[in-house]
């Protein structure tokens, strides 16, 4: 049984930064994507960044490039978001998603169809 499990966030000003975690268990990451996503009140779930195991490609949606940053330990099982210089607008409930195909593309990499497995959330409010 895969079971995603997220950690990090919290409440921070404009301008600051947070590391989210998320361990996987019961998963194997071989030549899949994993990704965050995050919503906020009243919007649709957003891909903000993925991640592949085979080779470290990685996708970012516009609104995050530059500030964020997305790893993952293999070893570990386990998945980062590095966030910086972070906005009001990126208030939000941040989730991590990992996918059971393997060599997936990356063209849907931030689409929420693709993933199989959803952590239950973590929240991130940045105040202006």
């Amino acid at each position: 049984q895969v079971q995603l499990v997220e950690s990090g966030g919290g409440s921070v000003q404009a301008g600051g930064s947070l590391r989210l975690s998320c361990v996987a268990s019961g998963y194997t990451y071989r030549y899949k994507w994993m990704a965050w996503f995050r919503q906020a009140p009243g919007k649709e779930r957003e891909g903000v960044a993925a991640v592949y195991s085979g080779g470290g490609s990685t996708v970012y949606a516009d609104s995050v490039k530059g500030r964020f940053t997305i790893s993952r330990d293999n070893a570990k099982n386990t998945m980062y978001l590095q966030m910086n210089s972070l906005k009001p607008e990126d208030t939000a409930m941040y989730y991590c998603a990992a996918r059971e195909d393997k060599y997936g593309s990356s063209w849907d990499a931030l689409s929420a169809g693709p993933y199989n497995y959803w952590g239950q959330g973590t929240q991130v409010t940045v105040s202006s």
